[in-house]
């Protein structure tokens, strides 16, 4: 019997949320869009991922508000993707999500979150333990961890991904 495609039946907030982000490496992308990468083909380098799946998600994320297309070259045309206030209330969600990974799965501390403004990593929820107040996405300092293995990755991404950065930055990539 093959599985459903949505959750129609589900009188459920969650189930709602799964119709918009539980798709298969939706929420990768959507964690790509708040490290900053914002071009199609650094999507594809990064995740890995088939051009046709990223090509649908990032159609379906940007008709759910989530993204937002925006032209950065006019010939070629060349468009970029951006995330938007609705795509930034999915960080706790993202945030708790790679906790309990790290925490119940491989104990791993490939990122780090800080605080920019006073460098104290995030607590659970998100919190600046040090000044006591949520940190906003914006104010978020993206680490590498100590548990990060490869310090000379193949793809431009993971590479600018190793130098410390906020998010929401553009990812500016260097050429392999």
């Amino acid at each position: 019997m093959a599985l459903g495609k949505d959750y129609a039946t589900q009188e459920c907030s969650i189930a709602r949320a799964l119709e918009v982000v539980g798709e298969r490496w939706t929420l990768l992308v959507i964690r790509d869009a708040l490290y900053g990468v914002r071009r199609y083909n650094d999507f594809l380098v990064h995740l890995g991922i088939p051009r046709a799946v990223l090509a649908s998600r990032l159609q379906s994320l940007t008709a759910e508000g989530i993204l937002e297309k925006r032209r950065y070259q006019q010939s070629p045309p060349r468009d970029e993707y951006v995330i938007t206030e609705r795509g930034m209330a999915l960080w706790p969600t993202l945030r708790s999500l790679g906790r309990w990974g790290r925490e119940n799965i491989d104990g791993s501390l490939l990122r780090e979150f800080r605080h920019a403004d006073c460098g104290t990593e995030l607590g659970p929820y998100g919190e600046c333990p040090a000044c006591g107040t949520v940190v906003p996405v914006p104010d978020v300092l993206m680490v590498p961890g100590p548990d990060l293995l490869d310090r000379d990755p193949a793809d431009p991404v993971s590479r600018a991904l190793l130098k410390p950065k906020r998010l929401l930055e553009p990812v500016v990539t260097e050429p392999v």
